[in-house]
């Protein structure tokens, strides 16, 4: 069956980074395009970043334009996402997700990692 499982979050202060990761399995990793999305407490799900089937278009939340940078390892069915300059409003719980372009939804959701930023 389709798994996604995040890691990589945890706690940072301010201007700092962390490196998020998201192993998948269970479906050809390489046939889908990839997002990330996050959702912080009282707020909507937001799309974080997407990146296209082999890596060649990425787009952003104009959010996080110029911080993050979002990435794939086709031969490790990875999915990651770097976040540089980290600001406070980042602090969310963060998912990754399979887009199915066919019915043009993520159709596949980890169960996400916490990102607090904070000092």
């Amino acid at each position: 069956q389709v798994q996604l499982v995040e890691s990589g979050g945890g706690l940072v202060q301010p201007g700092g980074s962390l490196r998020l990761s998201c192993a998948a399995s269970g479906f050809t990793f390489s046939s889908y395009a990839m997002r990330w999305y996050r959702q912080a407490p009282g707020k909507e799900r937001e799309l974080v970043a997407h990146i296209s089937i082999i890596g060649g278009t990425t787009n952003y939340a104009d959010s996080v334009k110029g911080r993050f940078t979002i990435s794939r390892n086709n031969a490790k069915n990875a999915v990651y996402l770097q976040m540089n300059s980290l600001k406070p409003e980042d602090t969310a719980m963060y998912y990754c997700a399979r887009w199915r372009q066919t019915a043009l939804r993520s159709d596949y959701w980890g169960q996400g990692t916490q990102v607090t930023v904070s000092l």
